[in-house]
């Protein structure tokens, strides 16, 4: 077997192999012998056919099965012997076997890029220590009690007006006929101002009594989050019901307690004391690791492409997952994977390298995971979970592509942890860090 490399670029190559005649004369052999066992042709015994009759009428099907049995054959050894670290599945293209020729083909494969040695040590950080202020506890106080508001009737006569909660019976029509996409729906809550629906919906509200019914149009425009309603045309029939007003619970031990698991309103802020500084130390965690790769990552490297195309697979299922939470689908939102893909390669290409570089710091350093950490770690995801240890240790030992993952998950954070451990930090403290301060009150409570 002869082997060439072709250099396409530093992570690409294009393997030329040649398979020596006597190999092709000899696999042809191989492939005839069991055919004339097995093939049943009128006017032949089994075993008897003459290879003459089966090249006549099985040629064709011979050599595609033998091209491949010689490119089984021949490929890796192929690429043992030229050392190649390949990512993903090898681009096959092969040429047309002829029996007194020898056989060629090529291999387009990926390779892992080489790096040189990391010089980590001794970097220097910055770290933000945010602290939680009282005043960002009050806010998120202030949100949970609108979580808890009653809405009741307001007692005055008078017209609807921007900013009022009010409870309405709708039904759009297009071409005077009803349409599925806003079928009938009574006692409808909608706030007026927040477009629920659009703009021109809230302000057509405006101005009708309790017991008053209206007739209007709506377009909705061609980019509408309801792929269903956009650049449609919809006639709406509309009956207002009430009016109401917004009534706020005090803040006190009692509202404390409707939001379970809290005696106290002092138990409940330091609930949220406690959420909201967990959030900034990750925020804090996150921005220092961004520090580091930006000073790692000086220049720009080639990437495989293999290594982008998973990056972006896992950027979409993550967005896939987040919609189906709010049962949407990327259908509904007008998102094709296509278009994502194009929208987030360069964030999948700057993963893919810190991904490398963290690589090649746990190769240079020799990390390791030791099957004490392995435990410790399985008995944090137990915690998180709500899982048992045993059901996620099974989990993992029945899938071994998922374990090495998660075990380099861990490598990687280990690296990060020793360049931490060799940075020099200065710490930046701030009294109040307001720029969360609308951090979700139903994670915190």
């Amino acid at each position: 077997m002869d082997v060439n490399v072709e250099d396409i670029s530093s992570v690409k190559k294009k393997l030329h192999i040649e398979v020596p005649q006597a190999e092709v004369a000899k696999e042809l052999d191989t492939a005839y012998d069991h055919l004339k066992k097995n093939a049943q042709i009128k006017g032949y015994r089994p075993g008897k056919v003459p290879r003459s009759v089966l090249e006549r009428k099985f040629k064709k099907d011979v050599h595609s099965d033998v091209a491949q049995t010689l490119i089984q054959n021949t490929l890796l050894d192929a690429i043992k012997e030229k050392e190649l670290p390949i990512l993903g599945t090898p681009e096959i293209d092969p040429s047309e076997l002829d029996p007194d020729q020898a056989f060629t083909y090529q291999a387009t494969v990926e390779l892992k890029p080489e790096l040189p040695e990391v010089d980590f040590k001794g970097m220097e950080l910055k770290k933000k220590e945010f602290q939680t202020s009282e005043t960002e506890i009050d806010n998120q106080i202030d949100m949970l009690r609108k979580h808890l508001a009653e809405y009741h009737p307001i007692e005055e006569e008078r017209s609807a007006v921007d900013e009022d909660y009010v409870v309405i019976d709708y039904e759009g029509f297009k071409d005077g006929q009803p349409f599925g996409e806003t079928e009938k729906t009574e006692n409808h809550s909608l706030k007026i101002g927040q477009a629920t629906m659009t703009e021109d919906f809230d302000k057509a509200l405006v101005g009708m009594k309790p017991g008053e019914s209206k007739e209007f149009s709506i377009h909705f425009p061609n980019d509408y989050h309801n792929t269903g309603l956009a650049d449609q045309e919809i006639t709406f029939q509309v009956t207002l019901k009430e009016i109401r007003k917004e009534v706020l619970p005090e803040a006190d031990d009692e509202m404390a307690k409707k939001l379970g698991n809290f005696n106290t309103m002092s138990e409940l802020r330091e609930e949220i004391r406690k959420n909201l500084q967990e959030g900034y130390d990750k925020r804090a965690s996150q921005e220092l690791q961004e520090q580091i790769f930006e000073k790692l990552i000086t220049e720009d490297f080639e990437v495989p492409e293999t290594l982008v195309q998973h990056e972006i697979d896992n950027i979409v299922q993550d967005a896939q997952q987040q919609f189906a939470k709010n049962s949407l689908s990327m259908e509904q939102l007008g998102l094709t994977r296509e278009g994502m893909a194009e929208q987030y390669r360069g964030l999948a290409e700057k993963q893919v390298r810190r991904h490398l570089l963290l690589g090649k710091i746990i190769e240079q350093e020799s990390l390791e995971i030791s099957n004490e950490e392995l435990e410790a770690e399985y008995s944090k995801f137990s915690e998180v979970t709500g899982q048992p240890v045993d059901i996620i240790k099974g989990y993992y030992k029945q899938s071994p592509d998922q374990l090495e993952a998660f075990k380099h998950a861990l490598l990687e954070k280990k690296a990060i942890d020793l360049i931490i451990n060799h940075a020099a930090i200065e710490t930046v403290k701030l009294e109040e860090a307001s720029e969360n301060s609308e951090t979700n009150a139903d994670e915190n409570a």
